[in-house]
């Protein structure tokens, strides 16, 4: 198989080793937003679970609505705010894919 390292919970047969999808700078570049807006997201919704305060009209609807909510807030913010973790891992993957992306 290949040198990947052996983690619990992990098939290895169904990791894919196929770096062909790396070739070109729109799929790196694509990559780099969406990891961007998952980072995002993930970082909105540490901070909702934070609850400085606690509203009057909670609910698990409410809750669900502002989660929606804040998944399309990831990824406007994304796509039109960056804060360049995304660039960062299009740089890293390009790196490591052998190519440049400048």
């Amino acid at each position: 198989m290949t040198d990947l390292p052996n983690l619990p919970g992990v098939n290895l047969a169904t990791v894919s080793t196929d770096t062909g999808r790396l070739g070109t700078r729109a799929n790196l570049e694509a990559a780099g937003k969406k990891f961007e807006a998952i980072f995002t997201g993930m970082m909105l919704g540490s901070m909702r679970k934070a609850k400085l305060a606690d509203g009057l009209f909670e609910s698990n609807a409410l809750t669900q609505f502002r989660d929606m909510q804040d998944q399309q807030l990831a990824k406007s913010m994304a796509e039109h705010a960056p804060i360049g973790i995304g660039k960062a891992m299009t740089e890293f993957l390009a790196k490591n894919a052998g190519k440049t992306l400048e």
